[in-house]
């Protein structure tokens, strides 16, 4: 019968188990993987649907997806810039597996869409200004057990670029991390590989005809955040490691380590990343 208590419970239980059992199979679907992992391993990946979407600013593109915290303690706040070489054929939505591995690490996630090369008002530098109106918006978190106090902004490959660009005057930060970023994009952009040759169009005229406009958009002609840092793999063949100045800001090196490791939550990339984020917001 419907209404017998014991029939209840037992409905009860069984939907408690396979609740446990979808959080154990995205749990393991992290599992520890091999060096230099594909976009494609990153966009098969599972992940947990945002608590919210939230809009930043009037454009249908200047929104951010929210992890939010999974306790009543104020949790810190990682920002996170996706990458994507700053063209629209690549959206926030690939961050998905990176914002549900560090929510379920503790942190509240906002991972930030924003307009880039291809969409109306993006590339230079409108771009770089989503992210710093996101940035200037934190007041639109307030409703959620956040401490934003506790702050890390971390970009990926061109998303790296625009969060050290952006954070510049962002003094709450407790970290600025570069994840295989773009960091002198003037240099950046005389390569021939599919990304770099994106760097004239996200500018919107060859460097040649216009040293100016790089040099503004330059990370390393800039004064950056004091709590900037770099995290890169020795085997990224798109971001590669020596196309800036070793000296210009900290950097961590992972051997091995190829341009997606940095967001596949089950690489020592990921991992190294990870701990950074716990020692720098516990400060």
């Amino acid at each position: 019968m419907i209404n017998n208590p014991r029939h209840w419970i037992l409905r009860l239980c069984l939907v408690f188990a396979i609740a446990l059992s979808g959080q154990a199979a995205l749990t393991q679907s992290f599992a520890p993987v091999d060096d230099n992992v594909t976009f494609e391993q990153v966009l098969a990946l599972p992940s947990q649907e945002p608590d919210a979407t939230i809009a930043y600013g009037n454009n249908a593109l200047q929104y951010g997806l929210l992890w939010a915290p999974k306790t009543n303690a104020d949790a810190p706040l990682v920002i996170l810039i996706h990458g994507g070489c700053w063209l629209n054929s690549f959206d926030v939505n690939h961050s998905r597996p990176l914002a549900t591995a560090l929510n379920q690490a503790g942190f509240a996630v906002w991972s930030l869409e924003y307009r880039r090369s291809g969409d109306p008002g993006g590339g230079w530098p409108g771009s770089l200004e989503d992210i710093e109106l996101a940035l200037s918006r934190l007041d639109l978190l307030s409703r959620y057990a956040i401490d934003t106090s506790q702050i890390a902004v971390a970009g990926h490959s061109a998303g790296g670029h625009l969060a050290l660009m952006a954070s510049r005057e962002l003094t709450q930060a407790k970290a600025v991390i570069g994840l295989a970023a773009i960091v002198d994009i003037e240099t950046y952009s005389r390569g021939t590989n599919s990304c770099q040759i994106a760097g004239p169009v996200f500018i919107g005229v060859p460097l040649e005809d216009a040293p100016e406009l790089y040099a503004l958009a330059n990370p390393i002609k800039q004064a950056l955040n004091p709590a900037s840092l770099l995290l890169h793999g020795n085997d990224d063949k798109i971001v590669p490691l020596d196309h800036f100045p070793q000296n210009v800001l900290p950097v961590s090196v992972v051997a091995g380590a190829g341009h997606f490791d940095w967001i596949h939550p089950g690489t020592p990339a990921y991992h190294l990343f990870l701990g950074t984020l716990k020692s720098r917001l516990a400060q």
